[in-house]
C-alpha cells in the first residue's frame, strides 16, 4: 500500500505532511536518482501552477534534484500538459509539475512525467517511495562541479503556444467565433488567451488574474457559474473553463448550459470516426461514463471500453491496446495524436475546430448522445476503509444492485485526491435512481461520514 502517491502524484495541504518542503526535497532526490539513466549531464523540467506555496515547493524540489547532480530547467507557471510537452521537447530526463489541479489554493501536489512525457506507472512511483522511506540514497552526495545547476527557460510559453496550435490544420482559424475562456486564475492564464486570439477568435477572458490564493476560487472547471453568466451576457458562441493546471476543459454552450464531458466525448468521438482518426473504432471512458454514451456509440459502430477513474488509467489502457482518444466526465480528454496527457487547451481547440467545420452550435453537437438518469453524490469521509468490511454498507450496495435488476449501474469509489467517497447510480427510472443514491448516502454517512 503506497503512502505518498495517490491517483495523481503526491497531494495534500501545503506545508503539512506530506506536502512539506522537506518531503519535496526528498522527492526531488529520489526522482533524480531514478531518472539518471543516460550518459552525460541530466536535466529535469520543473513547472507549477499559480499557488503561493509553489515558490516553497519549487525551491525545495530544485535543491533536492541539484543535490543529486542533476540540472533543473525552470519554466514557472505553466499547464501540466505543457510540462509533458516541454520534457520531450527539451530532451529532459523527466518533468515535474507542482500543482493540486482543481483543489483549493491551500492544497498543493507534485507529479512526475518520464522523459517521453507520460505519467509514471505505479511501480516507478512505488520505487520513489521506497527510496524515500528506506534512506537508501542518503549517502549519495556529489560535490564540486558535479552538483546540479538551475536554468530558467525563457521561451517555454512560446514553445507550448506553437505546440498547441500545431494540433490544428494550418488552414483552420476561428474567425467568426465569439468565446469566453475562464483560466481559473491558474497555470494557463497567459497561454490560453494568447493561443485563442492568435487563431482569430473573439475572446473574452475571465479568471486570468492570479494572486496565489484565488486559483479555482469561484471560477474555472469546478465552478463554471461565472462562465455561464458571462457567456449569456456576452452572447458568446461557447464558453471554455480550464482547471488550475489546465489539463482539463469544461464547455458551456451558447445557452449558458454546462455540457457534460460524456456528451463532449460523444461529439468528438463521432467526428474522429467520420474522419478516419478514431483508432480501432474505440472510445475509452471510465466506470463513471454514462451508460447512454455506450448506447449512442454502439449505434455508430464505436466500442466504449471503461477504465478506473483517473486519466492515468485511461492512458495506460490507450497505450496498451492502441487507442487514440479517451476521456472523463470531468473534462479530462486525451488525444494521443497530439499530447501524452490530458490537455485542456488542445481539447478546447478540437471542440472549436468541430464548431467551425460543422457550423453547428455546441448545444446541437451535444445531442450526439442521450444520457440515462444518473446521480452523483460526494460524501466527506474521515477515513477510507474497504467498504466490504462494513456489513451495513456492503448490504446496502447489494440491495441497490437487486433493486436495479440489471437495468442500471452502481459505482462507489473513494477519491484518489480528496477525503471523499463518490456514489454514482444510473438507470432507466430517475425516481428509483434517486432513491437508491439517497439510501446509499445515508448508510455511508452513518458509518464513515
Amino acid at each position: 500500500m503506497r503512502k505518498l502517491f495517490g491517483t495523481d502524484g503526491v497531494r495534500g495541504v501545503a506545508n503539512l505532511d506530506p506536502m512539506t518542503s522537506e518531503m519535496a526535497m526528498q522527492l526531488g532526490r529520489a526522482a533524480a536518482h531514478i531518472f539518471m539513466r543516460r550518459a552525460g549531464r541530466h536535466q529535469i523540467v520543473i513547472g507549477k501552477d499559480t499557488r503561493i506555496s509553489g515558490y516553497m515547493l519549487e525551491s525545495a524540489l530544485m535543491a533536492g534534484i541539484c543535490s543529486m547532480g542533476v540540472d533543473v530547467l525552470l519554466v514557472g507557471p505553466m499547464p501540466t500538459p505543457a510540462i509533458a510537452f516541454l520534457t520531450r521537447s527539451l530532451r529532459a530526463d523527466a518533468g515535474v509539475v507542482i500543482s493540486a489541479s482543481h483543489n483549493p489554493y491551500q492544497d498543493n501536489g507534485i507529479k512526475f512525467f518520464s522523459s517521453n512525457g507520460f505519467k509514471l506507472p505505479d511501480e516507478v512511483e512505488s520505487r520513489i517511495e521506497k527510496l524515500i522511506m528506506s534512506d537508501e540514497i542518503r549517502h549519495l552526495r556529489p560535490t564540486a562541479d558535479l552538483i546540479g545547476k538551475a536554468y530558467r527557460i525563457d521561451d517555454a510559453e512560446g514553445r507550448y503556444i506553437e505546440f498547441a496550435k500545431r494540433s490544428l490544420p494550418k488552414d483552420l482559424d476561428f474567425q467568426g467565433i465569439k468565446l469566453v475562456v475562464d483560466c481559473a486564475n491558474g497555470a494557463a492564464y497567459k497561454v490560453a488567451p494568447t493561443v485563442l486570439r492568435e487563431l482569430g477568435a473573439s475572446v473574452e477572458v475571465i479568471g486570468d488574474k492570479p494572486d496565489g490564493m484565488n486559483i479555482n476560487s469561484g471560477c474555472g472547471a469546478v465552478h463554471p457559474e461565472l462562465l455561464q453568466e458571462t457567456v449569456l451576457r456576452q452572447k458568446a458562441d461557447i464558453g471554455i473553463a480550464l482547471d488550475g493546471d489546465a489539463d482539463r476543459a469544461v464547455f458551456v454552450c451558447e445557452h449558458g448550459t454546462v455540457i457534460d464531458g460524456d456528451h463532449v466525448m460523444a461529439a468528438l468521438g463521432l467526428d474522429l470516426q467520420q474522419n478516419g482518426l478514431l483508432a480501432k473504432q474505440t472510445l475509452v471512458g471510465t466506470v463513471m461514463s454514462n451508460f447512454g454514451l455506450e448506447l449512442s456509440m454502439a449505434k455508430a459502430g464505436i466500442t466504449l471500453v471503461r477504465t478506473p477513474v483517473g486519466d492515468r488509467y485511461l492512458l495506460e489502457r490507450m497505450l496498451a491496446e492502441g487507442y487514440s482518444f479517451g476521456g472523463e466526465q470531468s473534462g479530462h480528454f486525451i488525444f494521443l495524436e497530439h499530447n501524452t496527457t490530458g490537455d485542456g487547451l488542445v481539447s478546447a481547440l478540437q471542440m472549436l475546430s468541430l464548431l467551425k467545420r460543422t457550423k453547428k452550435p455546441l448545444s446541437e453537437l451535444a445531442k450526439a448522445m442521450t444520457a440515462v438518469p444518473q446521480v452523483l453524490v460526494n460524501i466527506q469521509v474521515k477515513q477510507k476503509p474497504v467498504l466490504e468490511t462494513i456489513p451495513d454498507v456492503d448490504r446496502a450496495i447489494q440491495e441497490s444492485h437487486r433493486r436495479l435488476n440489471g437495468s442500471g449501474r452502481v459505482v462507489i469509489r473513494y477519491s484518489g485526491t480528496e477525503p471523499l467517497l463518490r456514489i454514482m447510480v444510473e438507470g432507466e427510472q430517475s425516481t428509483l435512481v434517486n432513491e437508491i443514491a439517497d439510501d446509499l448516502a445515508r448508510v455511508v454517512r452513518e458509518h464513515i461520514g
